[in-house]
C-alpha cells in the first residue's frame, strides 16, 4: 500500500501543484489583508510586498476598531440575519426540492423550470418594489425587512432537488408503508440523510448575506440593524477616514466568524458539493 501511494506521489505532483498555486492566488487578498491589519499605515504605502510588518501594530489598529465601533453589535446582527434567512430558505427549500424530485403531480416540469428561470432573475431587480413595500408597512430598519426578501431560495430549491434525484426510492416507500405522511418522509427520512448538501447550502447563504451591503444599505439607517459589511462602511466613513491598516483590521474582525464556520464546516461542504447530483 505505502509502495503504491509513494509510485502514484510523482503523477499526481502536477495537480497537487496546480491546486496549490490556485489556492494561493485565492488567499492571496486575505493574506494580504491579515499582514495589513497588523502593519502601522506609513508601511502600507511603500512599495515593498512584505507580509511580516517592520513595526507591529495590531494592538494600535485593532483597538481602534473596538473602541470606535460596536463590534459585538454588528457580529450579533450578522448573526440574527443569516440564521433567520438560512431558517426559512430551508423550511422552503427542503419540501419543495422533495417534491420536485419525488413527487409526481401536473405541472412539475413547469414548476421546475420557473426555479431555474428565478436562477437568472438578478437580485437587484425587486429592490424597488421591496423597498416601497416594507417602507408602507413601517419595517424600514427591522431585521424584518433584512430576512424576508430572501426566505425563498431557488439556488437551494434546484440544489435540494439535484440532491434528493439521487436518494433512494426504497426509503421512502418504506417510510410510506409504516403509515409516515409525505411531511413526516420530508422531516424525519428525507432531510437527515441530507445534511451534506444542507450544509453546502448553508455556506453559501451565509457568505453570500454575511458579505451583503446592497440591502442592507437600502434598508438600514444607523448602527442599531447595521450588519457587519454595513458597519465596516460607517467606519470608513465614520472613523477610519484614510487609515487603511484599521480598515484592514475592521475586515478582518467581520470576517473572521466565516472563516471559523467555513473551517469547522469544510468536510460536509465538500462532501456536499461532491454527492450532489446534476441529473436531469
Amino acid at each position: 500500500m505505502a509502495d503504491a501511494a509513494r509510485r502514484s506521489l510523482p503523477a499526481d505532483s502536477p495537480r497537487l501543484l496546480l491546486l496549490a498555486i490556485l489556492a494561493f492566488v485565492v488567499l492571496a487578498p486575505y493574506i494580504w489583508m491579515v499582514a495589513a491589519s497588523l502593519k502601522p499605515l506609513d508601511e502600507l504605502f511603500r512599495a515593498s510586498l512584505s507580509l511580516i510588518p517592520e513595526r507591529f501594530a495590531a494592538a494600535e489598529n485593532y483597538g481602534r476598531v473596538f473602541a470606535r465601533l460596536p463590534v459585538l453589535q454588528y457580529l450579533w446582527n450578522g448573526a440574527v440575519v443569516c440564521a433567520g434567512i438560512l431558517l426559512f430558505q430551508l423550511l422552503f427549500a427542503v419540501p419543495a426540492g422533495y417534491a420536485l424530485a419525488k413527487l409526481r403531480f401536473p405541472g412539475r416540469d413547469i414548476a421546475f423550470g420557473a426555479v431555474m428561470l428565478g436562477l437568472l432573475v438578478p437580485a437587484h431587480v425587486p429592490a424597488l418594489p421591496l423597498y416601497l413595500a416594507f417602507s408602507k408597512a413601517g419595517l424600514l430598519n427591522t431585521y424584518a425587512a433584512l430576512i424576508l426578501p430572501f426566505t425563498i431560495s431557488v439556488f437551494a430549491i434546484f440544489l435540494f432537488r439535484q440532491f434528493f434525484r439521487a436518494f433512494p426510492d426504497e426509503l421512502i416507500h418504506a417510510a410510506r408503508l409504516d403509515g409516515m405522511g409525505e411531511a413526516a418522509i420530508v422531516w424525519r427520512v428525507v432531510l437527515p440523510n441530507a445534511w451534506p448538501a444542507a450544509t453546502a447550502f448553508a455556506i453559501f447563504s451565509v457568505v453570500a448575506h454575511w458579505n451583503d451591503l446592497f440591502w442592507p444599505l437600502i434598508v438600514v439607517e444607523g448602527h442599531a440593524r447595521a450588519t457587519p459589511a454595513l458597519g465596516v462602511l460607517y467606519f470608513r466613513s465614520e472613523e477610519a477616514g484614510d487609515d487603511f491598516a484599521a480598515m484592514m483590521a475592521a475586515a478582518v474582525v467581520m470576517t473572521a466568524p466565516l472563516v471559523a464556520a467555513f473551517l469547522l464546516a469544510q468536510r460536509r461542504f465538500v462532501e456536499g458539493i461532491a454527492t450532489t447530483g446534476l441529473k436531469g
